[in-house]
């Protein structure tokens, strides 16, 4: 393998590619169609084909290194400082290929198909969750301006809404009435559709041995286990450690440094994987209450409500889904069993 960069500035149907060598002279800089780009890929002697994270960089990420290449995917953030002049696809190819020669600039692990695979099925699951929610609140909200409230919660809603319909005596106009059916009947067929991939993916976690391993940690079910193993990667292969990867995702503090000063403030709001840090936030503030509640039966639930009395169950659980994804990591990268703290003898 040579030490040229080929980077490529991905699209739907368009793509630009320039090969750069190890002394930063760019040896060639074109458009291609998806059919040129491919049989032009397979053609090139091995090098490094780098690409900004986004849609289909996995699959071209497969393909390079199915062809003897090795593949890098960087996340667009590491891309754009690199960018000189107008944003054009030339230029984007370009910076991709700069930002790849720098020291600190932390690629993407490439996804296998089943990990795809699996992450596609997750996101449909949300998505469907998300519909249910939205659909309920606005039924919820338009019903309320005709002074008929629902109570919170999933069931409320489910018991509330024939009971509301069956009323001939409310004011509610009967073309209103009539929609409120169809967008409930609506919001059960979505509601079994998302029962019915839960369940699906629920029986394919069940056949990966590292999200069966992973859901033995504290607060981690199958949707975190899910998430972890897509994040970590095989074997822990994306990060380098646990420390990391905890950062990647989102859950260790910002840092400001300064003539040997450091503050640590509170965890960013804006960066790292926002939908597995908050699921992992979930799963640990279920645990945490629960250990509140009761004396601690292991070091570990000592250590919790440690941290319980000097801040509060949120910055516990934030903690706690802090040493969860270092232990994910360990257990990946180590291809182990997570070893569950000793009880205490009281």
């Amino acid at each position: 393998m040579n030490n040229n960069v080929i980077a490529i500035d991905l699209a739907k149907s368009s793509f630009h590619a320039c090969v750069i060598t190890d002394k930063n002279k760019v040896l060639t800089d074109r458009s291609f169609t998806r059919a040129s780009l491919t049989n032009w890929l397979i053609k090139q002697k091995p090098a490094t084909v780098v690409m900004e994270a986004c849609g289909s960089s996995h699959y071209w990420a497969r393909f390079a290194e199915q062809h003897g290449h090795k593949a890098k995917i960087i996340p667009t953030k590491s891309v754009t400082p690199f960018r000189q002049g107008h944003k054009t696809d030339k230029n984007d190819a370009l910076a991709i290929g700069v930002a790849s020669k720098q020291p600190r600039v932390k690629s993407v692990a490439i996804k296998t198909v089943e990990q795809q695979g699996l992450q596609s099925i997750e996101r449909m699951r949300q998505h469907l969750s998300d519909q249910l929610t939205a659909m309920s609140n606005m039924l919820r909200a338009l019903i309320s301006e005709f002074g008929i409230t629902i109570p919170k919660g999933i069931s409320a809603f489910k018991k509330r809404i024939p009971e509301i319909l069956e009323d001939g005596e409310n004011e509610l106009p009967f073309a209103f009435r009539e929609q409120i059916s169809n967008m409930y009947q609506l919001y059960l067929v979505i509601e079994a559709q998302e029962q019915h991939i839960e369940k699906q993916l629920g029986l394919l976690i069940k056949q990966q041995a590292q999200c069966q391993s992973l859901m033995a940690l504290e607060g981690v079910g199958p949707v975190n286990a899910l998430g972890l193993y897509i994040a970590l990667g095989n074997q822990g292969s994306s990060f380098k450690n646990g420390r990391e990867a905890s950062a990647c995702i989102g859950l260790t503090p910002k840092q400001y440094s300064t003539g040997g000063n450091i503050v640590l403030g509170t965890i960013g709001k804006k960066c790292g994987n926002k939908r597995l840090r908050s699921t992992l936030i979930q799963g640990a503030l279920a645990y945490v209450k629960v250990v509140d509640k009761r004396q601690p039966k292991n070091n570990k639930e000592i250590w919790i409500k440690q941290l319980i009395a000097k801040g509060s169950l949120k910055k516990a659980a934030v903690a706690l889904a802090n040493k969860t994804v270092r232990t994910a990591w360990a257990m990946l990268s180590h291809d182990s069993q997570y070893q569950k703290p000793a009880e205490l003898h009281h």
